[in-house]
Order: structure tokens, then sequence, then C-alpha cells
């Protein structure tokens, strides 16, 4: 059987904008995506994950580029890494551009294929998703404290460094939005719409 990564954020996590809940299993793209093609996809999500910035106002460490060659090493062999994340990247008081969050990505890419994987398995395939932009939120400004415009220029940026790197991309902002109850986060059925949305890209990519 195939085996997929889903290294997010909360966007992954599956986070209520209502009340920040956990949505129910089968909206979590990654579920979605692994009951459609009947593969496994693990979910390693978690709430405030950047791509490579030290962010040490939450309970854990939330900088990717710590954790995920511990996470390539655990979940060995893998097929595929899919990552979507850049979001937290653009609060303020972490990076804050749009440019900063496509170097993160750039840097995942490059511990993805440089990791020493020796008998565990070979170097896995790489899919970069753009998250979907952030709206104005209740403060009538800003996406909690992002830039708007800034989160839009996360796709055409992503895509750009996937192409220099020759990896997959895909636009998650082409299929799901965000919701104006905190500007961020995503209901349920845009959550679930990503993963009917990277069943085709991520079949073609495992060539199944």
């Amino acid at each position: 059987m195939k085996r997929v990564l889903a290294f997010g954020d909360s966007l992954t996590w599956g986070h209520r904008p209502e009340d920040a809940a956990r949505h129910a299993p089968e909206y979590l793209w990654p579920n979605v995506v692994a009951g459609r093609l009947g593969i496994e996809v693990i979910s390693e999500a978690l709430g405030g994950r950047t791509t490579a910035f030290d962010d040490h106002t939450g309970p854990c460490d939330r900088n990717g580029a710590v954790v995920l060659p511990i996470l390539l090493q655990s979940h060995s062999p893998l097929d595929l890494v899919v990552i979507m994340l850049g979001t937290n990247d653009l609060k303020t008081d972490v990076c804050g551009s749009a440019t900063g969050a496509t170097a993160g990505m750039k840097r995942l890419a490059q511990i993805i294929r440089h990791y020493p994987y020796g008998a565990s398995g070979s170097v896995p395939k790489i899919l970069f998703v753009a998250p979907p932009p952030c709206v104005i939120g209740p403060d009538g400004k800003t996406g909690s404290g992002r830039d708007v415009a800034e989160t839009r220029l996360l796709a055409p940026m992503y895509k750009a460094a996937a192409e220099e790197l020759d990896v997959s991309f895909f636009d998650a902002g082409t299929v799901a939005q965000a919701s104006p109850i905190d500007g961020v986060h995503l209901d349920a059925a845009n959550t679930a719409a990503i993963g009917e949305a990277l069943v085709a890209p991520i079949k073609a990519i495992l060539g199944l």
C-alpha cells in the first residue's frame, strides 16, 4: 500500500473556526484522500506550525524544519510528502512575508531530498500545496493578524518554487476559502473539498 505523509498545520488538523474544536474525521482532507484512493495517509498536523520559523508562544515546537526529519524516519518508507504550510509564517511576529514562507517550503523540500533514509526507504516525492488565502476576519482588517494581500502571494510563489525544484504543486485556494468567522480556518465542507481536489493529482503522482 502506498504511504503518504500529510505535513501541515491547523488547516490539515481540521480546526473549526467557530469553536476551535476538530472537524469530524470524515471531513479531514487526509482522510478523504485515503478513503478515495485506498492508500495510507498519515496526518502530521499541528496548529501554529510554520515552515521553518521558531514560534515559542505555543506549548510545543512549531518549527516544521525541526520536526520533519523525525517524521521522515518514524514514518518511513514514504512514497509522497504533501506539505501545506505557510499561513502561520505570515503572522507578523513570526515572519510576515510570503517570501519567507516560500524560502521555508524550499528548505523542507531540501530536508526531504537529502535525509539519509538508508534501508528504511527511498526519497519520497513532494507535493507543495498552497493554503487558501486568509480573508477579512472579525476585526474588519486582517486575517487574524495576517496581511490578507500577503497570503494571496503564497500560491504564485509556491508554484514558481515548485517549478524551480521540480516538485508537484496544487493551489488549495482554487477549491476552498477561509471562513470569515476568524479569517483563517476552514469550515467542514471546505476542508473536505481540499481532499477531493487532491485525489487526482496524488493519484497521478503515485501512478495509481
